[in-house]
């Protein structure tokens, strides 16, 4: 067999073996990985990259190599989950950077980091101030987690008693101008709903490249003709101004009615109306 013919077919032969290989090893993000599993996906292209080119002269001792640097890994992975200890010696253990707002030299040291290196993993988390900071934690694989001090953080919905509506995973039901009927079954309408929706924006669904519905049912499209614009949603916003227009009203038949009964009955509907509206704020405004 000619040396070509030969390399090609160990080469693709290697490729699906290292890439069922790689499957078994499971889902990890490279840039997140740590360094004792980067060595071993390292090891494991190396090994398999010698044998496709025929330098190993018995392949059996190239696919015993690589067994080992795929088996291992995988069997220490699952000691791991059961045993921290096993864990920590393997991937190491996180360290702590910043406590209590005062940066801990000893571990920065250890952790083999300069005070500029520290400043620069900072913003690359928007924060600029290390003052702002009350806890900084390097984890196993490298990143920097920051944790801010109380009156520092960002303002939440929930530290102002307003109450928001529950958000889902947005479901894209149209790419690249294809109707995509799963998502559009998982969100409990059809074809028929989404058609009456893009007539009333005057789009073909061919002219749609993603086309996603939110949670609160809006449905957001971006078109292959940039030029055209469409209108925005604002159905919701029009039926919470409704629902304020008649609760001014009652308060208004209320003040001008000279019957007591009629004034009793405008203002108690008024204040169910009020009521009606607080808990559907956060379901028509966002």
């Amino acid at each position: 067999m000619q040396a070509w013919l030969q390399t090609l077919i160990s080469s693709v032969s290697l490729f699906f073996v290292l890439l069922l290989l790689t499957r078994l090893m499971g889902k990890r993000n490279i840039a997140r990985t740590t360094p004792f599993r980067f060595v071993s996906y390292v090891t494991a292209a190396v090994i398999a990259a010698i044998m496709s080119l025929n330098l190993i002269p018995n392949p059996a001792f190239g696919l015993i190599a690589l067994g080992v640097w795929v088996i291992f890994p995988i069997g220490l992975d699952y000691i791991a989950i059961k045993s921290k200890w096993t864990h920590e010696l393997i991937n190491g253990k996180e360290t702590i950077l910043v406590k209590h707002g005062k940066i801990m030299e000893d571990n920065l040291l250890q952790a083999r980091l300069t005070g500029e290196e520290l400043l620069r993993e900072l913003r690359y988390k928007n924060t600029f101030n290390l003052a702002d900071v009350e806890f900084a934690v390097m984890e196993d694989t490298g990143d920097i987690n920051l944790f801010l001090k109380s009156d520092k953080k960002p303002v939440s919905p929930h530290d102002l008693g307003i109450k928001t509506a529950p958000q889902a995973e947005p479901q894209t039901v149209i790419l690249d101008g294809n109707i995509l009927d799963e998502p559009l079954s998982s969100l409990g309408v059809n074809r028929e709903w989404l058609n009456i929706q893009l007539e009333t924006t005057g789009v073909s669904p061919d002219n749609v490249f993603i086309g996603q519905v939110d949670s609160s049912g809006d449905l957001y499209l971006d078109l292959f003709d940039d030029s055209v614009q469409l209108p925005q949603p604002k159905v919701k916003e029009l039926l919470y101004a409704n629902f304020e227009k008649i609760q001014s009203d009652l308060m208004t038949f209320a003040l001008e009615t000279k019957n007591e009964a009629a004034k009793k009955m405008y203002s108690k509907h008024a204040e169910t109306l009020d009521q009606l509206m607080k808990k559907l704020k956060p379901y028509l405004l966002r």
